[in-house]
């Protein structure tokens, strides 16, 4: 057999990207060091996606429920530690709902959700009310709101206060395109008129080029007749490469861990098309800061998934 006729080794995914802040920030709050924890989320305070990023570090701390209120307690002026509490309790009611369909999901299963949820509405529900302009906590009362099903209009008012808090923050924008895919009740024409218009809105070398990538996934996860040749098709490669061209091209994008989820739905999209030009740039862009969306929707581990439609374009 010959050497490169091996199968390649799957690409280890570091769900932190690399970044020293966010092991920092882990490590601090791993070991119940809110001071720490805190010194390093302020500094991050006045760049929306970045705090965004370190949120969802902190989020996915296990065991953070267990004393985080005693922070909260401790700092009764300050909405910084109750932030991160309801943030954590929306990932730790969607760990006890599970990934399932609703029916492979069992009454207890829901009755967690339900109640870690609502932990996570009041803690947000907090911040917002002693801080309005908080765009995180805007953020993730988008994603309780489509988790909740708590309607149309209210999900609308809150992603209308999180863009007035930032215009143009990845993680309202990313919850609301999720709201408007026809799983949760949207339709595929909301959904991609809402992608091309807040691509529209953001300025050049934004990464909100990604809502043109991830709605064109959303549509071939959907269409249960749709093949990887759905990409190649010619409106849709162009409208692919036009919004690349824009975001994660143009001379303005910045990539770091904020905003990698950009150049990980293009580098997608353009394997699955097969597209070696703009495929290959891509990859190269990207290098290792790769993330677990949108490989985990390809066959395999995202680390397998990654490294064989990388393969694809090479």
């Amino acid at each position: 057999m010959r050497l490169f006729s091996r199968k390649p080794k799957p690409f280890a995914l570091d769900p932190l990207l690399g970044d020293p802040d966010a092991l920092a920030l882990r490590t601090a709050l791993t070991g119940r060091d809110w001071p720490a924890a805190r010194r390093i989320l302020e500094a991050a305070a006045a760049d929306p996606d970045r705090r965004g990023f370190l949120m969802s570090a902190a989020a996915d701390t296990p065991g953070l429920q267990e004393w985080i209120g005693q922070a909260v307690d401790a700092e009764p002026e300050s909405t910084l530690a109750l932030l991160v509490q309801g943030c954590h309790a929306v990932y730790w009611a969607w760990e006890a709902r599970g990934a399932a369909t609703a029916n492979l999901t069992s009454q207890e299963q829901f009755h967690l959700f339900s109640r870690r949820s609502k932990i996570a509405e009041d803690c947000l529900d907090e911040v917002v009310e002693r801080t309005p302009g908080d765009p995180t906590a805007w953020a993730y009362l988008v994603t309780l709101a489509r988790a909740r099903q708590l309607g149309r209009e209210e999900t609308e008012r809150r992603f209308a206060e999180a863009v007035a808090a930032a215009p143009h923050q990845r993680g309202a924008h990313n919850s609301m395109l999720q709201y408007l895919c026809g799983k949760w009740g949207g339709s595929d024409e909301e959904m991609f008129a809402f992608a091309r218009k807040s691509f529209a809105a953001a300025p050049d070398g934004s990464p909100l080029g990604e809502l043109v990538a991830d709605a064109h996934i959303e549509k071939w996860l959907s269409d249960d007749e749709a093949t990887d040749a759905y990409f190649a098709g010619s409106e849709v490669l162009d409208e692919l490469r036009s919004a690349a061209d824009r975001s994660i091209f143009h001379p303005s994008f910045q990539l770091t861990p904020a905003t990698a989820g950009a150049p990980n739905s293009f580098a997608f999209v353009f394997a699955l098309a097969e597209d070696r030009s703009y495929g290959s740039r891509t990859f190269a862009l990207l290098g290792e800061m790769v993330t677990e969306d949108p490989w985990y929707y390809a066959p395999g581990t995202p680390g397998e998934a990654f490294t064989r439609l990388k393969g694809y374009v090479a």
